[in-house]
């Protein structure tokens, strides 16, 4: 049974990520210390260089030649049917929102749910919160298998998020294409051109600031769906112009020359795909993940360490990344007209997801491979930890539902602790 002592414990790991938290809000809510492209700036640092030294940290330090492989099934098993039952529900809802017509443009962004759904219902903070409680439950052993998980998230699961956030601004950016080539874009038109940024990240450029990013509901329907609006918009059924101005009757040389468009060609879902791969290879976090994975193959085979001025540089940081995420939590908090920047529904539905769906989830799957005991009560009260604060960070550089993150790691720390003591005490009846 967990003890006062081992609850202290929790709350020493808990009370330095509100300090930066607070720290932060207070930095931009009261002394207006940063501007917003100074905020956008700081969680790009953790996101550029913290996180990646991080996950570098992290997989090459852990020993995967002695991992727990019916943890590591059960934690993957549940992410995958979690990701794949969201994927069959976006699909389900494009094909709505095709058949709604019109109606479609006031439709949110599908995929956009799925990956923010996946990140709170499956990416705890196992690191942080997780090794103080649990080894306060379940003694030293849990330690390892934490570490464990957070392995599989940083090699595996945080590269598929970043795809599918990558995936959607290359589509966003292949949209922006197809509307240029689609519809003649005039001052009276009322449809705007795109950024200069966009078309090149279409072309494969990847030097496009973060807090540039458009917002999620700069575009939000699909490349097909766009194309065929903008061609509707800019060409009437029998070929001609659907807006003419006034003095196109007494003017023949203005009507024929915008009477004609040519619809350019949609680009496809695997040029898409393509491009969204493209940028994945080119963020630091990938080449962490490999290499951190290359050294560990090598490292606890042949038994050798890191040189201490390299381990010393690497430490010095990825000590910000937790600290430096927070405090941009706490900065995307103040900047925004309410504590809770999602709304209380909202919150109450991602608290729902992530501290109901996701271990009742992990219990299933664990139970389906044949996990018992110790090893099963450890998988399902680690899906209960609160979201990691990574996800906030990737959230807030990409610019998708990062209200609804902020609020996840916030609130989710302070309920974590009942919650899973709750988890704990059902589990051991």
């Amino acid at each position: 049974m967990i003890t006062g002592s081992e609850v202290y414990q929790v709350v020493e790991a808990m009370v330095p990520l509100y300090t930066a938290a607070a720290l932060g809000y207070g930095s931009v809510r009261w002394l207006k210390a940063f501007s917003n492209e100074q905020c956008a700036g700081i969680n790009h640092f953790v996101a550029l260089y913290a996180v990646p030294v991080l996950i570098f940290d992290m997989v090459s330090t852990n020993d995967i030649y002695n991992m727990n492989g019916l943890l590591i099934a059960a934690d993957t098993l549940q992410k995958a049917v979690l990701l794949l039952g969201l994927m069959a529900w976006a699909l389900w809802a494009r094909s709505r929102r095709r058949a709604g017509g019109n109606k479609a443009a006031a439709v949110s962004n599908p995929l956009q749910w799925v990956v923010t759904c996946f990140s709170v219902a499956s990416l705890p903070n196992t690191i942080i919160m997780g090794v103080p409680l649990l080894n306060g439950m379940y003694g030293p052993v849990s330690k390892n298998l934490m570490k464990q998980i957070v392995v599989m998230q940083f090699c595996i699961w945080y590269n598929v998020v970043i795809f599918l956030y990558e995936y959607m601004e290359a589509r966003r950016a292949a949209a922006a294409l197809a509307l240029d080539g689609s519809a003649k874009i005039s001052p009276s038109s009322p449809v705007k051109p795109q950024t200069d940024k966009a078309t090149a990240e279409a072309n494969g450029c990847s030097n496009v600031d973060a807090a540039d990013r458009p917002q999620e509901v700069a575009v939000n329907i699909e490349i097909t769906d766009m194309a065929a609006a903008a061609a509707a918009a800019s060409t009437a059924p029998d070929g001609s112009s659907a807006e003419k101005p006034a003095a196109a009757a007494s003017d023949g040389a203005s009507d024929a020359t915008e009477a004609e468009e040519v619809s350019a060609p949609v680009p496809s879902v695997k040029h898409v795909i393509w491009m969204a791969v493209k940028k994945l290879l080119q963020i630091p976090n990938t080449y962490a993940s490999f290499l951190g994975l290359i050294w560990a193959l090598f490292a606890f085979k042949y038994g050798f360490s890191m040189p201490k001025i390299i381990s010393d540089s690497l430490f010095t940081i990825r000590t910000t990344a937790v600290g430096l995420s927070m405090f941009a939590s706490g900065t995307f908090i103040a900047r925004q007209t309410r504590f809770v920047p999602c709304g209380y529904k909202i919150a109450t539905y991602s608290m729902i997801l992530k501290f109901l769906i996701g271990p009742v989830l992990m219990l299933f799957t664990s139970l389906i491979i044949g996990m018992h005991g110790t090893l099963l009560h450890i998988a399902v009260v680690q899906a209960a930890l609160p979201l990691a604060v990574t996800s906030f960070v990737y959230a807030e550089e990409y610019k998708v539902h990062a209200d609804i993150m902020s609020t996840g790691v916030i609130l989710g720390i302070f309920i974590s602790l009942p919650v899973t003591i709750v988890y704990y005490i059902v589990l051991g009846l």
